[in-house]
């Protein structure tokens, strides 16, 4: 494809929007809504979750997760505790979130901190993953360099001998996390590019409330 081509790519969005009179005073209600309509649409994955983490030196990396819950608190999602993100979460808790529903024409953006969840949170989720996710959460050295896919296979079959016949145990190094949102943005494209774009915003001098505005596109 050449350049001329690809500035030629563009899909010209629904004249529907978003009706500001509907909006709830809370924006994980308005995720609910959206996050039950992209499931309804088929979208492979509405649950994933593309995720931006800064190190100490404001290095960034992104990279998609797959959010497991959410509730008016926030949203969640699981790692190794020794990964690259999580490395970078530890000495910079600050994360920005994305759910890119293109299909739809639509966006949310969240940004705010994370911190573990509780062990209970964890072991339940744990607990809920196919037999063959747990012991891959054993084997994997997630974020480390891997010499081939072999050592990884022979890793799992480890691991798969290890537990045989018992339970599989949350390894200590692996768990949760809670995304506290200070700032949820929900983003609907429009025609000729006049996109519809809300933005709630924590108050923290408010007892937490949100308050909601409109951006232009």
């Amino acid at each position: 494809m050449n350049q001329e081509q690809l500035e030629a790519l563009r899909n010209d969005y629904s004249e529907s929007g978003i009706d500001p009179d509907t909006l709830p005073a809370d924006p994980v209600d308005f995720f609910d809504i959206w996050f039950r309509q992209a499931a309804d649409a088929g979208i492979s994955e509405p649950n994933g979750m593309v995720i931006a983490t800064a190190d100490q030196l404001e290095n960034l990396s992104q990279r998609t997760v797959l959010m497991k819950s959410f509730d008016q608190h926030g949203f969640f999602f699981y790692t190794n505790y020794a990964s690259r993100k999580a490395t970078h979460l530890q000495r910079n808790p600050t994360v920005s979130c994305l759910f890119p529903w293109l299909a739809l024409h639509r966006q949310v953006a969240i940004t705010g901190t994370v911190s573990r969840a509780s062990s209970a949170n964890t072991e339940r989720y744990f607990k809920s993953r196919p037999r063959a996710s747990q012991i891959g959460a054993w084997a994997s050295r997630q974020s480390e360099r891997l010499e081939g896919r072999h050592i990884l296979e022979q890793r799992v079959s480890e691991f798969e001998d290890r537990f045989k016949g018992g339970d599989v145990p949350v390894p200590e190094f692996w768990g949760g996390y809670h995304v506290n949102p200070s700032r949820i943005e929900f983003w609907q494209g429009r025609t000729s590019r006049l996109h519809d774009r809300y933005v709630y915003t924590r108050d923290e001098n408010d007892s937490g409330n949100w308050v909601l505005e409109s951006l232009y596109p």
